[in-house]
């Protein structure tokens, strides 16, 4: 005697005929949705390598991003919207500064080798430099305006982000 099966669906049996079927921990597993790479998501295309997105109209290429400014192919994308990339003006201020001092251990390595030898006094020729602030980067194009800030992250921050400002504005004299 076959025993009938005690959650009957009318949608079909479950993955081991118990219950519907649903996302989880049973069988088949679901796909992937965000976070994982190729599966799922905008754009997605299970035809195309993994990680590779369906071109989409209008929007073009990134080809530089700085901060939260990103520019494409045939506009510049801000968070306050997208504004015309032929035209555009690009201006950095530089509002960092990198401090130098002598470290407190150094000090007090100097202190300590100084009493056993006159070596210690070389300690004192550490030099430790620390850079805080942050750099300003405004665009204007079609009468729209977006400044971002950047934080400076070493003494040469200032010139990584002037050369993809040149970048950017030699994509706007084009």
């Amino acid at each position: 005697m076959s025993q009938a099966n005690p959650n009957p669906n009318p949608d079909g049996d479950g993955a081991y005929g118990w219950g519907p079927t649903q996302p989880g921990y049973g069988y088949p597993n679901p796909a992937p949705g965000y976070g994982y790479p190729g599966q799922g998501g905008p754009g997605y295309d299970p035809t195309l390598a993994a990680g590779q997105l369906v071109p989409t109209s209008g929007g073009g290429t990134p080809l530089v991003s700085i901060g939260d400014i990103t520019v494409m192919n045939d506009g510049i994308v801000t968070p306050s919207g997208t504004l015309p990339l032929r035209g555009a003006v690009w201006n950095a201020t530089d509002m960092s500064r990198t401090e130098e001092k002598i470290p407190t251990h150094a000090i007090i390595l100097a202190i300590i080798f100084f009493i056993f030898c006159l070596l210690g006094l070389l300690f004192l020729l550490m030099k430790e430099k620390k850079t805080t602030g942050f750099i300003q980067v405004t665009v204007t194009s079609g009468g729209k305006h977006h400044s971002t800030m950047l934080p400076a992250t070493g003494p040469d921050s200032f010139q990584i982000v002037m050369g993809q400002i040149s970048y950017a504005r030699s994509l706007s004299s084009m």
